[in-house]
């Protein structure tokens, strides 16, 4: 019934994991979380056909229901994938759709004591969970992974991390260079925690978890910074340890070290065999990015050429942050036609 719902050419399954990774996380979030697994039109037609497969994952803030809401006047990603595959436009994939929401906004797929054991959960749970029920093709060279912002970010940093399950990535405003994308806003967060909140940051998750979320202005500054800093330099106990003296702003070296460890710019020289053995990098963010993660966008997309991976499709468009879901059906075609092969 348009416009409220198209009628789907393909099947979705959901389901719950029950993950033993995420068991006794530090923020007591749930270790049983859903997926969705949408298979091509025509999957049930041929029982011995095997499948390529795409992971989307998710920006911050993003759980999985979110996926299905709408913008004005257009098609949710769901929808938009769905057609895709139904007019033939690229060739056929299985599409899963991992819920990786931690009670901070994300987990940037990273194992981490401050938030959870997300990456151990998306590569050896999630993983061989579809693999075990579709019929996928069970191989690296066959298997990509796609996100935007924080998901975009994670498409960069899961197949230099975990390159024997990853052959494919396509990255949409990934968070990256974070000189520009995060250093900034430390500044930012110093003066609101001095004004409103005596300088703790006990005293605005209090107060945030009091009232609608983003009701105020600076709730984003604070919670991005926060959860950042428990997914890239919480301590083995689980402290969450900031990168800037929240007095002055003033960086803590040491810290901020520990951050740059995990810029995926700066992570490419150390996984160059891994990124050189891609079957398919897709880099794309807007031209006006709030987050300038279009610089981001470009650094990364320089780091790779250092290391001789230029076989990339890189694109900077007319757009901000928001609202460009009009360009994930781009780099899942471009990744099912790359992984297919």
């Amino acid at each position: 019934m348009e416009p409220w719902s198209f009628e789907a050419k393909g099947r979705t399954d959901e389901h719950i994991v029950d993950s033993r990774a995420l068991r006794g996380n530090a923020l007591g979030d749930p270790h049983q979380r859903p997926v969705w697994v949408s298979t091509p039109p025509g999957y049930d037609d041929d029982a011995e056909r095997r499948y390529p497969s795409v992971y989307v994952i998710q920006g911050l803030t993003g759980q999985l229901d979110a996926w299905r809401n709408r913008s004005p006047f257009r098609r949710n990603f769901p929808e938009l994938a769905d057609d895709l595959f139904a007019r033939g436009d690229a060739p056929p994939v299985i599409v899963v759709w991992v819920d990786c929401w931690t009670s901070l906004g994300g987990s940037q797929f990273l194992d981490s004591p401050g938030t959870g054991n997300y990456l151990t959960y998306l590569c050896d749970e999630i993983v061989p969970f579809v693999d075990e029920r579709y019929r996928t093709i069970a191989d690296r060279d066959h298997r990509g992974i796609q996100g935007k912002s924080s998901g975009g970010y994670g498409a960069m940093v899961v197949p230099m991390l975990r390159p024997d399950l990853w052959g494919g990535l396509a990255t949409h405003a990934g968070d990256a260079l974070f000189e520009t994308c995060y250093l900034p806003e430390f500044r930012e967060s110093a003066r609101v925690l001095r004004d409103r909140y005596e300088g703790s940051y006990d005293a605005f998750w209090k107060d945030f978890r009091s009232r609608p979320a983003f009701s105020k202005d600076g709730d984003e500054h604070l919670l991005n910074d926060w959860c950042m800093a428990a997914c890239y330099s919480a301590d083995p106990d689980g402290t969450v340890r900031l990168p800037f003296d929240t007095a002055t702003g003033e960086m803590i070296p040491e810290i901020w070290e520990r951050w740059l460890a995990l810029d995926p710019v700066r992570m490419v020289p150390a996984h160059a065999e891994t990124l050189r053995s891609m079957r398919a990098i897709y880099i794309d963010a807007g031209k006006k990015d709030e987050y300038f993660l279009d610089l981001g966008a470009e650094a990364f997309r320089r780091a790779l050429e250092a290391i001789g991976v230029t076989d990339v499709s890189f694109e900077l468009f007319d757009a901000t942050h928001m609202a460009i879901e009009y360009r994930y059906p781009l780099s899942l075609r471009y990744l099912a036609e790359r992984l297919s092969g």
